[in-house]
């Protein structure tokens, strides 16, 4: 008689029972001992009722409900703009972080400094040429297809009841692009970049009442320095990549949870 507790499931016999390849004994021998130890089956089957419970509670899109799977075959490439403004956002963010190998906003306090190393991006570096270019592109493909995403939401209702938290979601992340174009319009510091941040700072200025507290706090003064271009820099590379990625992170969830609503 055998002092050793019987196994309930008894996963030894049952595996000798199946003919298993040796990658597939493998992965339920590990899988059987990690559950034994973190209980990993229970957690697996908890999100799997919850995933049902929750997609039980949502609406029917309109597809399902009136059975419109051919009927609305030439609205289909606009549902593909939210998912093609996420790839630009992707590219844009790879050959960004690309680029800050090789630019420096302002080392000596001369904010010129960046100036010269775009110049020798664009005329020394290997490839530097065609790697901006690609960031360039994609920022401006992105910046596009947000605001046609947007219509397409608008016109085609997707904005209503239970979605309108999303809506909002969607205003708050194209207002942010904006703002991602902006600040990485004024990186470079040559002379559109120039009049583009002296524009933005008597935009500042015209403010009611805080219009001079927000140019000092955004430009850095009244006028353009290098505390312009540093908190330029910090936006664009350090504040608004970790906030958008996390907005578009929350935003795919909510379609997730509720589905894509097609037009009536």
């Amino acid at each position: 008689m055998s002092l050793e507790r019987k196994d309930e499931y008894d996963h030894k016999g049952w595996m000798k029972e199946k003919d298993l390849t040796p990658v597939e004994s493998t992965f339920l021998v590990t899988l059987i001992w990690l559950d034994k130890r973190l209980r990993i089956v229970d957690y697996l089957e908890l999100m799997e009722t919850l995933y049902y419970r929750v997609n039980l509670q949502m609406p029917k899109s309109h597809t399902e409900q009136y059975n419109l799977d051919n009927k609305f075959w030439y609205w289909y490439p606009l549902y593909t703009l939210g998912l093609f403004s996420t790839l630009a956002y992707v590219v844009a963010a790879i050959s960004g972080a690309l680029l800050g190998f090789y630019y420096s906003p302002a080392t000596t306090g001369d904010p010129t400094t960046a100036y010269s190393s775009i110049t020798f991006i664009m005329t020394e570096l290997q490839f530097g040429f065609m790697l901006r270019s690609i960031h360039r592109w994609s920022a401006q493909v992105m910046v596009a297809a947000v605001f046609l995403h947007m219509l397409r939401v608008y016109f085609t209702g997707s904005y209503k009841e239970p979605r309108e938290l999303n809506w909002l979601l969607g205003i708050v992340l194209i207002s942010l692009t904006m703002v991602f174009g902006y600040t990485g319009y004024l990186l470079p510091w040559d002379q559109l970049a120039f009049w583009a941040g002296q524009i933005g700072v008597e935009m500042s200025l015209s403010v009611p009442l805080i219009g001079e507290w927000v140019a000092q706090l955004l430009f850095g003064g009244f006028t353009l320095s290098q505390a312009t271009l540093q908190r330029m820099y910090i936006l664009h590379v350090f504040l608004l990549p970790f906030v958008v990625t996390t907005l578009i992170a929350i935003h795919i969830g909510i379609v997730w949870v509720q589905g894509i609503a097609e037009p009536h």
